[in-house]
């Protein structure tokens, strides 16, 4: 009984590395990223821009930044957060993490060849609309989260003469330097708690009965391919091939806009950050959202394509569409993933033990 105990940790473990692995790299590039964006988008400028208003022109430029990253949903958190923690609204921020993972330009060329140009217009105008909603939705019903500095505190924060006075080179450091030691710590804390809790998930949901449901796409749900996403890590990219095959092995054409958009767009370590670092109103809300579009729109797709619907899923086809793709992805060796995976974790070992320390100070006190 212990040895089995044991044995389960141990994949739960090997399946939360695993999934970490996927994203790790691109979570270390996205904190370079982001502490560029927090020491040159300061809050003032910000709200000299959209982004930094309720204007929808802030979520759709948002929306179209996200668009043309192929980058993960885990690597694009730093990002968002870092919009966020510089002035951005709400809406654009939401917007920002729902499109920079749901649809890029290497995925929209792999759906083009996998799925067919009927599938892919279909993915295009999702990928672009739904995040659009999301973004101004957030906007409207955001509350005090709508964002991170209110106006007055805005204005009424100084400009420092020796911020302008900064060398590009320091502002640099110091951007690094904010992402790399306060950011980085509260990202990994939640990005590897969350990666362990889907490994969890991974590991009690016995993979025979998912196996089973997959084999045989006839039954499978625009709500059940929802939950089969969530429980998978889906990346847009790398999964098409994947739910290429089940719309290709007889599944309805919905279900691949709804496994694309619910599968790429949520997922544990994600929303856990979004609610720890921004709030738990606007990850109630990106999920709600996520979940509803995604089957709403998986619906209209069927009702538009079916019946008489046929893949257009062949060897020729798919080889070509993959090599292409493949010349615009960037991969990483197994060794610097798992050096990334390494550094996140001891991240959120860090930010455990600060936080630790904190609850030993408060009994003490008490």
């Amino acid at each position: 009984m212990l040895l089995e105990f044991f044995s389960f940790i141990g994949g739960v473990i090997n399946s939360a590395f695993d999934m970490l692995g996927t994203s790790s790299s691109w979570m270390i590039l996205s904190f370079f990223i982001a502490g560029l964006l927090h020491e040159f988008l300061s809050p003032e400028k910000m709200r000299k821009s959209s982004i930094g208003t309720k204007k929808v022109s802030g979520v759709f430029w948002s929306t179209i930044s996200g668009a043309l990253i192929p980058i993960c949903s885990c690597g694009t958190i730093p990002l968002g957060i870092s919009l966020y923690y510089s002035g951005a609204y709400l809406g654009p921020t939401l917007a920002f993490m729902t499109s920079s993972p749901m649809i890029n330009p290497i995925a929209v060329i792999l759906s083009w060849g996998l799925l067919g140009p009927k599938i892919t217009i279909i993915y295009i105008i999702t990928g672009l609309v739904a995040p659009m909603i999301i973004g101004i939705v957030a906007n409207r019903f955001g509350g005090k989260e709508i964002c991170l500095y209110s106006e007055e505190e805005a204005a009424e924060r100084p400009i420092l003469l020796e911020e302008e006075t900064m060398s590009v080179m320091d502002k640099i450091k110091s951007g690094l330097h904010w992402s790399f030691t306060e950011l980085s710590l509260t990202v990994s804390k939640y990005a590897v708690t969350g990666m362990l809790i889907a490994g969890l998930l991974f590991n009690i949901v016995p993979q025979s009965a998912i196996q089973t449901y997959l084999g045989n796409p006839g039954f499978i749900s625009l709500f059940g391919i929802t939950v089969i996403a969530a429980l998978m890590y889906v990346c847009a990219v790398g999964h098409l091939p994947f739910i290429a095959a089940i719309v290709a092995s007889g599944a309805a054409p919905g279900v691949a806009i709804t496994f694309l958009m619910a599968g790429a767009s949520t997922n544990i370590p994600e929303l856990i950050t979004i609610s720890k670092t921004i709030g738990k109103r606007a990850a109630l809300m990106y999920f709600g959202m996520v979940t509803v579009i995604s089957n709403v729109v998986g619906y209209i797709t069927n009702q538009l394509l079916m019946p008489g619907f046929k893949p257009v899923m062949d060897f020729d086809t798919t080889h070509k569409t993959i090599e292409l793709a493949n010349r615009f992805i960037v991969t990483t060796p197994d060794w610097v993933q798992n050096l990334c995976s390494l550094v996140l974790i001891g991240y959120a070992c860090v930010a455990g033990w600060k936080w630790l320390k904190k609850q030993f100070a408060k009994v003490s006190v008490a």
